[in-house]
């Protein structure tokens, strides 16, 4: 509740009135002269002379002096021999009267309106003051918590992680898009010579292998190619028969998919094998240190990503101030949590490793169509080639294969044999945060990331 808003807010509406009803107050502009006091009765009433500071003449009129004021101001001790006195008073120094006496005692109502404008100005400061100091009060307590620099760091390393974690990613895909065609050409040349009588259920006389082979349907592509509709009209056999007849040419191929490897030729390669060749020799040269560094960028950005949802307000006051109480409670926690992830991170020389990680996997492949120096690298280990060739294949495989009996075969020629190569591909799926309490693992597993412990090892 903004109550030293509202505190602050009556102050200067006090302030506002006190200033109004000063300026509407008629009160005569004055200047002090001295007066010579001619006579004077005991009361104060007084005849005195003075110099009109205007004309410079001297005027004489009547005039209640202060009876009060001291004996040596008055006749006859002020100046012996005279019988005359002094007192000071006032003159009006504007309008058609100017250089004529003006007394106070005629401003009683003119008076009141400044007491209570000076009294209404006091009240609006007091107000005021008390409204500004309890509010800074407030508001330094409900800045408690608050460190932008580490928040900032936070956000900092967040994103040096994330892009060491997308740059691997997208190295790792450039191989799978180079290897894809090459597997799937593989694969239909395997499944074009595995005739239909090596069909799942082709042993047991489940399948009309035969009436397929009597139409010219002899190998599993063949199946494939015309898909189930396709089957069932060059062969004469019902829908549902060439439906099973149809999935079980799926499922060989998706096992042929399973078992096919890739042989590469470094010595004769066509563009294909030199676009893989290129984009595996970048995840070679970076080594297992990018892949690693990757890994931990990955869950790293994670764990910051969870506590910096809860640490937002502590970036700065403004935020700190528009925040709930609820936000703010957990922002002091957070922020410990945040700064324990930096402190880690120091000590592991993670942010180090991100950016060396970034920048070994940013490397430009050989852009020339031959390929010199991957192949040339090939040549010189292959093994290393061929085992991230296969770490990539089994992890791709793993992602795009769906269970036969999951397809559907109401789709026409066209569509069958768009997908009747090799299993297709099926994008990765997006790493999301799991609902946790504290303590709790963070993110669920994706399939480029095989280890999901300590984010920095």
């Amino acid at each position: 509740m903004p109550f030293f808003r509202w505190v602050v807010t009556v102050g200067v509406l006090l302030i506002g009135c006190s200033a109004g009803l000063y300026a509407v107050t008629d009160y005569p502009e004055l200047e002090q002269v001295d007066l010579t006091v001619l006579r004077e009765e005991p009361d104060g009433t007084c005849t005195v002379r003075w110099t009109d500071p205007y004309d410079l003449v001297e005027r004489t009129g009547p005039y209640q002096c202060d009876p009060e004021r001291d004996p040596v101001l008055k006749a006859p001790d002020y100046e012996p021999g005279t019988n005359l006195g002094w007192d000071t008073g006032f003159v009006l120094a504007e309008g058609p009267d100017k250089g004529a006496l003006h007394s106070l005692d005629e401003d009683d109502d003119v008076g009141g309106s400044i007491e209570a404008s000076d009294q209404l100005l006091l009240l609006g400061l007091f107000l005021t003051a008390v409204g500004l100091i309890g509010g800074n009060i407030r508001s330094l307590a409900r800045l408690s918590g608050m460190n932008p620099g580490v928040v900032r760091r936070a956000e900092q390393l967040r994103e040096t992680a994330a892009r060491t974690a997308r740059d691997h990613d997208r190295a790792v895909e450039a191989v799978r898009r180079a290897w894809r065609p090459l597997h799937d050409e593989a694969v239909r040349e395997r499944v074009g010579r595995l005739p239909v009588t090596e069909l799942p259920g082709a042993a047991a006389d489940r399948l009309p292998v035969a009436e397929l082979e009597r139409n010219g349907i002899r190998s599993v592509r063949d199946v494939l190619d015309k898909g189930a509709w396709g089957v069932a009209h060059a062969s004469g056999l019902g829908r549902r028969e060439a439906e099973r007849v149809w999935a079980a040419a799926r499922r060989a191929a998706d096992e042929v998919g399973q078992d096919t490897t890739l042989r590469l030729d470094a010595d004769r390669p066509d563009a294909r094998t030199v676009e893989l060749l290129n984009a595996l020799r970048v995840l070679v040269e970076a080594g297992p240190a990018a892949r690693d560094a990757a890994e931990a960028g990955d869950r790293l950005a994670a764990a910051l990503e969870d506590e910096l949802s809860e640490a937002a307000p502590g970036a700065g006051w403004r935020q700190m101030l528009n925040a709930g109480p609820e936000e703010r409670q957990c922002v002091p926690d957070a922020v410990a949590e945040l700064r324990t992830l930096l402190d880690e991170a120091e000590r592991e020389g993670l942010a180090e490793r991100l950016n060396q990680a970034s920048v070994d996997l940013l490397r430009v492949a050989d852009d020339g169509t031959a390929g010199i120096s991957a192949r040339v690298d090939f040549g010189n280990r292959p093994q290393e080639y061929y085992a991230l060739l296969a770490e990539v294949a089994d992890d791709a495989l793993r992602t795009t294969t769906e269970p036969a009996t999951d397809r559907t075969d109401h789709t026409d020629r066209t569509d069958r044999t768009d997908r009747t190569d090799a299993p297709t591909h099926r994008p990765r799926p997006r790493r999301v945060k799991a609902a946790r309490g504290k303590g709790e693992g963070r993110r669920a597993p994706g399939p480029d990331r095989r280890s999901r412990g300590h984010p920095f090892r």
